[in-house]
């Protein structure tokens, strides 16, 4: 479905028999069309061509092309629904291309829940003007209106039963138009695949070990590459004496660039040995002064921040203050915990002018374009192809690994070079998620209505993917001529990095958000699940209840109060029906939960539910149950949203209960493993049910980070409610909750 290759566009066209020919691909003029026309929907505005996305084959197939690829969140699946159903083929007959950026469309980092609001749409609308083409080519063939026309698994049929089929209707260059806009879509009862459970495409080969994943690419004649790290990342190579290294068995090549030191061998064991004995012979420069894992939330406080107000909705009545609560909460940095340590295979070619990477990027374009720039090649020389990898959301070391590899196969032109990060590089070298202080003050009246909220966080950088920038590729820091990161911006607007859900949904007649955001980072942090948002979320839904309980009111009913948004009324009130909230029975030792959020404020709506356990004795939580209902718009495929939600949910209980990295003051990581740095278990995962909100004929909302600032408030809320202890610092240890017992 998305196997790499290293066939040139003309070379690929002939091998697969394609009779829709030519493409839509990224470039200056490409992106001009941003402001095109404003009747196509997501990335088909950049990209109008139908080309760009699809193409008829002369085997009776359809090729879908998408810049958005597949990371274990059934992406790929949706999409070819939506292209099945709109362009009346059978779903069998669409295979993917995805995330090779010499063959589709430039739809830029897959991210932030924009997959289906931005690719989906598109996918949909070019498979509606695909249709509508083919069966005005038939009307011109048959000579008939063609309204009159029926079509079933790309057969075009008459009232008389002529006929005529997408296969026999292209047969050069019809395709090569740009999109109308003005093709009708299906509507719900004209649907064969969309909103229902279709068989996922990437399972079967999980299921059967077949390697699709860029841990298991073994091209033919492939070597093996390994890095070796510094102590910390501020410190500098001293010296280095190669020459023992150079003769060790296997060895093909020892590779020193300033800093940047690694090793070339034929098989996997002699590098790794190799790499060891280069790690003994290095000598480093190392730099220390900076905070500490203990000390960084002070730091983060006291140092140098750009304030930033993010909503400034003062007061207009004069109700009267009646009681005030300020409270302060706090996440540490947190890993992306992938299960596979990064890997990629790149090969350069034999007269050292390009470069393909087989690579599980999220960011497939930008990440070509800044490893082009590192190895100032001309434009368009490297070639990235996504193969899926082995579990990430975010911006993990799958773009440095990438960037080792092309480094380490430039020293051995004509020869694919494999990099496999270890389970120590993974841990301490990948970009973490940001620690973060979120301060909340809110001032209620004589019923314990807020009057004035006010929230303040601070935060340094969520967002340094390479961008097309070299500075924010690892390797790129230590080369002899290096190249500096870029000073870290809080990008994009309200709700978009550090500040994404810290404008609280609720309606409070005087509202005051501000982030302060730190440029400087004592260790690389960057994107990971949700960026700010689950942080955020935390401590405001914990806030929420914490107010309610001054109020003496019900969670769900205070809530409720400042909900003004019907569908997140919905949502919130379908989460407590599902759970059974007003008949819950309590008993010694558990304690109930619930939190709410709409992702951004523009995308899904999730309200969680959640029962625990916490043992006094030991500070043990567990957690027993969830409901999540969750409102994504339209739902292409059920189960495909429930593994989203499933998925955040687990990956937020394990944030909120285990995870966080520690550090010392030179940089130096310590949660260099999974016992030093541990996740949560299979064991350890509750029963979760998922209530869904299908709304047909909605925009898609985007779901893969729906769930994640919810599910770890709602357990904050659980644990308070069963103990008594109120956990604002993350995460929720034993000893943590035995502190807050005796507190």
């Amino acid at each position: 479905m998305n196997a790499p290759t290293h066939l040139s566009r003309r070379g690929l066209l002939k091998a697969g028999g394609f009779i829709a020919l030519g493409f839509s691909l990224a470039g200056p003029e490409v992106f001009a069309q941003q402001a095109g026309n404003p009747a196509l929907l997501g990335d088909l505005r950049q990209f109008p061509r139908i080309s760009s996305w699809l193409r008829i084959n002369a085997d009776k197939s359809v090729t879908l092309l998408v810049g958005k690829v597949e990371l274990g969140q059934g992406i790929l699946t949706a999409v070819v629904q939506l292209c099945a159903d709109e362009l009346d083929v059978d779903i069998r007959r669409i295979s993917v291309l995805s995330g090779d950026t010499a063959l589709v469309p430039n739809e830029g980092t897959t991210a932030g829940s924009f997959s289906m609001p931005n690719c989906g749409t598109a996918v949909r609308q070019v498979s509606a003007e695909a249709r509508a083409l083919l069966v005005g080519l038939a009307a011109q063939k048959l000579g008939v209106d063609a309204g009159v026309l029926r079509v079933a698994d790309g057969a075009v049929i008459a009232p008389d039963g002529r006929s005529t089929s997408y296969w026999d209707l292209v047969t050069g260059k019809e395709l090569e138009v740009e999109a109308t806009g003005k093709a009708p879509m299906k509507v719900a009862g004209e649907r064969r695949y969309i909103g229902r459970d279709v068989p996922r495409l990437d399972i079967p080969a999980k299921v059967v070990g077949a390697p699709i994943y860029v841990q298991d690419h073994r091209p033919a004649g492939m070597v093996h590459g390994r890095v070796v790290r510094p102590p910390s990342a501020r410190a500098r190579l001293a010296s280095l004496d190669t020459a023992a290294v150079e003769a060790m068995p296997g060895v093909i090549k020892v590779v020193r660039d300033g800093s940047f030191i690694g090793v070339v061998a034929k098989r996997e064991e002699q590098a790794l040995a190799a790499a060891s004995k280069l790690s003994q012979a290095a000598k480093w420069d190392v730099k220390g002064g900076g905070p500490t894992s203990e000390t960084i939330y002070d730091w983060l406080q006291t140092a140098p921040a750009k304030d930033i107000p993010i909503k400034d909705q003062k007061r207009t009545d004069a109700k009267p203050v009646a009681a005030s609560l300020e409270r302060v909460y706090r996440r540490p940095y947190q890993m992306h915990g992938s299960i596979g340590p990064s890997a990629a295979v790149a090969t350069f070619a034999a007269d050292g002018g390009s470069v393909a990477i087989q690579t599980h990027s999220q960011s497939v374009f930008e990440t070509s374009e800044a490893i082009r720039k590192m190895l100032g090649l001309a434009e368009g020389k490297v070639r990235c192809q996504h193969m899926q990898g082995s579990g990430c959301y975010g911006h993990n070391g799958a773009d440095d690994v990438a960037a080792d590899a092309a480094l380490l196969a430039r020293a051995v032109p004509g020869t694919p070079v494999r990099v496999q990060w270890s389970r120590r590089d993974e841990h301490r070298y990948e970009p973490y998620g940001s620690a973060m202080v979120m301060k909340a003050k809110a001032d209620l009246d004589a019923d314990g209505n807020v009057l004035d909220w006010t929230f303040d966080l601070w935060s340094s950088s969520h967002g340094v993917r390479p961008s097309g920038n070299p500075g924010n590729l690892l390797a790129a820091h230590y080369l002899e001529k290096p190249f500096a990161q870029p000073t870290p911006v809080n990008g994009g607007g309200p709700n978009y990095a550090a500040d994404r859900n810290a404008i609280a949904l609720y309606e409070f007649p005087g509202h005051k958000v501000t982030t302060h955001f730190v440029a400087e980072m004592p260790v690389r942090s960057s994107s990971t699940r949700g960026l700010g948002a689950y942080a955020n979320i935390f401590a405001i839904e914990s806030f929420i209840d914490e107010l309610a309980a001054m109020a003496k009111a019900d969670p769900v009913e205070y809530r409720l109060r400042f909900l003004k948004d019907a569908r997140a009324r919905d949502v919130v009130t379908k989460a407590a029906e599902r759970f059974g909230w007003a008949t819950w029975q309590r008993k010694e030792g558990h304690g109930r939960g619930f939190a709410f959020a709409r992702y951004k404020n523009l995308a899904a709506y999730t309200a969680i539910a959640m029962e625990v356990r916490v043992d006094r004795s030991t500070g043990e939580i567990r957690v027993l149950r969830a409901v999540a209902a969750n409102d994504s718009g339209e739902i292409v495929s059920p189960d495909g949203v429930a593994n989203q939600i499933e998925g955040g949910l687990i990956q937020s209980l394990s944030w909120t209960l285990k995870e966080g990295v520690r550090f010392d003051a030179e940089g130096a990581v310590s949660s260099g493993d999974w016992e030093s740095y541990p996740i949560l278990t299979f064991e350890e995962v509750p029963a979760i049910e998922v209530v869904h909100v299908n709304r047909p004929g909605a925009p898609f909302l985007g779901t893969g980070e729906a769930s994640q600032g919810p599910a770890g408030a709602a357990l904050a809320n659980a644990v308070a409610d069963a103990c008594g202890a109120r956990l604002r610092d993350l995460p929720f240890t034993p000893a943590r909750v035995m502190a807050g017992l005796k507190a």
